[in-house]
């Protein structure tokens, strides 16, 4: 376990598969780093420069990455289950088959993200920015999306069953074959919205 170290030394640093339980890493500069097999369990990431960084398959359980740049950021396979990323900037980021089940998502920017196939069971995006997103097959079961802007995102086979949607934008959205059963739809912005073959009981 690493308590604390040396933030200036870690831009584009190698750490593939580093043990980082618990590390404090707040403010710390990783853009570029290698962090593959990494494991974060735990560690405090809040403001933390994750731009353009390698996270692939890393254990980022109960991570706190608050208000953390991750912006072009490879997460594809990563652990994020329970994990703060409340106001993170994820634009354009990898996170393919990422499992962020019960994440706290609330205001974070998922802006041109990439998250096919993605778990986000139970997760909560209120007000969090899905603008062109890529959710091809996502599971979404229970997640709050309250007042998201999902504006051109592709949730096309995507499981959104119990979905709070309340007030959200899915303008030209693709929720081709999606499953909306129990969803919440009161107040979306459903214009242009394409919902062919989508299942809603």
């Amino acid at each position: 376990m690493i308590n604390s170290i040396d933030n200036k030394t870690l831009r584009g640093a190698n750490l593939t598969n580093a043990n980082l339980t618990g590390a404090d890493l707040r403010e710390a500069n990783l853009e570029d780093a290698n962090l593959t097999n990494v494991n974060l369990r735990d560690a405090n990431l809040s403001e933390a420069n994750l731009y353009n960084a390698c996270l692939y398959n890393a254990d980022l359980t109960n991570v706190n990455l608050r208000d953390a740049n991750l912006s072009y950021a490879n997460l594809y396979d990563a652990d994020l289950r329970d994990a703060n990323l409340s106001k993170a900037n994820l634009y354009d980021a990898d996170l393919r088959d990422a499992n962020l089940s019960k994440a706290n998502l609330v205001g974070a920017n998922l802006s041109n993200a990439d998250l096919r196939e993605a778990n986000l069971e139970d997760a909560c995006l209120r007000d969090a920015n899905l603008s062109y997103a890529n959710l091809k097959g996502a599971d979404l079961y229970n997640v709050n999306l309250y007042n998201a802007d999902l504006t051109g995102a592709n949730l096309t086979n995507a499981c959104l069953y119990n979905a709070n949607l309340r007030e959200a934008n899915l303008e030209d959205a693709n929720l081709t074959n999606a499953n909306l059963r129990d969803a919440d739809l009161t107040g979306a912005n459903l214009t242009n919205t394409i919902l062919e073959g989508s299942t809603r009981l």
